[in-house]
């Protein structure tokens, strides 16, 4: 067979790729006689290596630079992650190079365009970093829309959580409810209720959900309405005259604060001015609280918590009270004492606000001591920064933290011979000054920063909520109904060339339209006649139906008695009924008819008495 049978690189003709191994001699060679041995044994391996193809394994690894490596990696890297225009500048300075004639430029130069070139990146990297903080440090603020509630202080707001619904309450009573997406320019309010009547509206808080509103007011009952107004649950009230709080099914003493659980939406509390902190269920229906929190004094009397709010794992409650403690609750371990507590956390004022942080264990306060403070909640003892001069005339003033928790906001009110309410925007880190922001010429009162919105809602002591926004940064809110124009309805006119009318549109042919039954009943019961109205009291001087005597039940029986006129004392009664002796004889009218046939004849004595005698004077 011609064909040769060949396995990969081995071939099976053995012969023709076999060389001759030549004999050397041993003499002539130096040195001991292994070296020889092992030159021999190469010579063999390599021989065989030959005839089986395997000639290139086996051989000496390769040695490499690092630092030419690392060189030569950091070139492409910076040809990789060039931009086009570089990349563009580069060519272009690749043909300059080129077509360059003449001495080259001195070193000096060239080490002088770097370093402005290292310059110009470290200033890149400053701006980056500046745009970051500017980023974290953004307040919405660009443009701003007016809503008006009335003509008092604001002192409740409460956005849901959607963002489609603004609710607003007054010291005049009144709730309005505000829906971004059916508002246009006019910015003007759906509905406006009073859910506690005559009290006025310390807090709303809408919840988790955002279809059920808690309302707080000066009364001793909170209500639950849902988002069109209409009253779902009303807390039932604590009998006042049990002294043991704990023994009341609810707050006897008007309410100071209250909000939802984050995390449990069917629960929400309320403080009072009773000391107590009550926690509902609200498919209880609010007959009876579920926990109670007894909050008091060094001195162990009761003290009201003006202020009060959840964590955000809904599992602590932060108490601000009147005599400027804060004080911190825990459930899962005791209702009795609170987990922490500081005593002097402010002057024993008012805390009007006490407010989480989103993210961390950060509590900030706001009281009427006119200070601001930041606290930590793992390190109670004194507090992280603190801000004072702040003037506030109402006990619901807010204090919140930007939704990155990187901003710390409050209001001021107006001291005298101020004119223009502000708002103070503080670096939450160090408490530095970062914005002072002039809203209105009055009060401003309640904060809310919506995180989905990304806008700002004021609350102004002359009826105005401000609501502060960026049309970049900001989303639906009041960028739907700012862009909105109000468009009056247009009537149409209509003129006729001829006068057309129908027999029964003139007056005297003109039918009466059926009125309803409700509306006939009203206008009969107006009509005295079909109303079978009976004669109205007379009342004394009108119509001159009331003789000069008088209205009164005297004047009436002494009328029609015949006593009006006086006798006189000096004239003799017998006399006096004499002279009709002659008239009743003539004109008999009563007695002597009936007794004419068996009455004898009067004979009267004609004999005249003596005449009085006169008194002595």
């Amino acid at each position: 067979m011609s064909k040769k049978i060949s396995f990969g690189k081995i071939s099976a003709n053995f012969g023709q790729n076999s060389k001759p191994i030549e004999a050397t001699g041993s003499i002539g060679t130096f040195g001991p006689p292994k070296a020889i041995e092992v030159l021999e044994e190469d010579t063999e391996q390599q021989n065989l290596k030959n005839v089986m193809g395997i000639a290139s394994f086996g051989k000496k690894a390769k040695s490499f630079d690092i630092k030419e490596m690392m060189e030569q990696v950091k070139k492409t890297a910076k040809e990789v992650t060039k931009q086009p225009e570089e990349a563009k500048l580069d060519e272009e300075e690749d043909s300059d190079d080129e077509d360059f004639i003449g001495p080259p430029l001195p070193d000096n130069l060239m080490q002088g365009s770097k370093q402005e070139e290292k310059k110009e990146e470290n200033s890149d990297s400053n701006d980056s970093d500046e745009e970051e903080t500017t980023d974290k440090l953004f307040i919405p603020c660009a443009q701003e829309a007016a809503m008006v509630h009335g003509n008092k202080a604001v002192t409740a707001l409460s956005v849901d959580p959607s963002g489609a619904r603004l609710a607003s309450g007054s010291v005049d009573y009144d709730v309005s409810f505000w829906d971004f997406a059916g508002m246009d320019s006019n910015m003007r309010s759906f509905r406006t209720l009073q859910p506690a009547d005559n009290h006025p509206i310390r807090g709303l808080h809408y919840s988790s959900t955002g279809d059920l509103l808690l309302v707080i007011s000066g009364a001793s009952q909170a209500k639950v309405i849902d988002r069109d107004g209409f009253e779902k649950l009303e807390t039932v009230k604590g009998d006042m005259y049990i002294t043991d709080q704990a023994r009341t099914k609810g707050h006897t003493a008007g309410l100071l604060a209250g909000c939802w659980n984050p995390i449990v939406k069917e629960e929400f509390l309320t403080t009072s001015a009773d000391g107590t902190v009550r926690t509902w269920d609200f498919y209880t229906g609010g007959k009876q609280h579920k926990q109670l929190i007894k909050c008091r004094a060094q001195n162990g009397l009761k003290v009201s918590p003006t202020a009060v709010n959840f964590n955000r794992d809904g599992k602590v409650i932060a108490c601000g009270c009147a005599d400027g403690s804060i004080q911190l609750w825990d459930f899962r371990k005791s209702s009795v004492a609170p987990a922490s507590q500081m005593r002097k956390a402010h002057l024993p004022t008012d805390i009007s606000s006490i407010c989480f942080s989103h993210v961390g264990d950060h509590l900030l306060t706001r009281s009427c001591d006119e200070t601001l403070k930041l606290w930590d909640v793992r390190n109670f003892k004194k507090c992280v920064n603190e801000v004072g001069g702040l003037f506030t005339r109402y006990d619901t003033t807010d204090a919140i933290f930007s939704p990155n928790d990187s901003i710390v906001a409050t209001g001021l009110s107006l001291n005298k011979g101020e004119k223009s309410g502000e708002i103070l925007f503080y670096d939450a880190t160090n408490f530095n000054l970062i914005r002072k922001m002039e809203v209105v010429n009055s009060h401003t009162i309640k904060l809310i920063w919506h995180p989905k919105l990304n806008q700002l809602f004021v609350g102004t002591g002359n009826g105005l909520i401000k609501c502060l926004y960026d049309e970049r940064k900001s989303l639906r809110g009041a960028t739907l109904c700012a862009v909105k124009i109000h468009r009056k309805a247009q009537h149409s006119e209509m003129m006729s060339t001829q006068q057309v009318i129908t027999p029964h549109a003139l007056p005297m042919f003109r039918q009466e339209r059926r009125k309803t039954s409700r509306k006939q009943m009203e206008k009969d019961r107006l009509d005295p006649v079909k109303s079978k109205r009976p004669d109205l009291p007379i009342t004394s001087g009108q119509g001159g139906r009331v003789a000069s005597s008088g209205g009164t039940l005297s004047s009436f029986v002494i009328r029609n008695l015949g006593l009006s006129k006086r006798v006189d004392d000096d004239q003799d009664p017998r006399e006096a009924i004499l002279k009709f002796a002659k008239e009743a004889e003539e004109n008999p009218y009563w007695i002597t008819p009936a007794y004419k046939k068996s009455q004898p004849k009067p004979q009267a004595d004609n004999d005249e008495p003596e005449s009085k005698k006169s008194k002595p004077g």
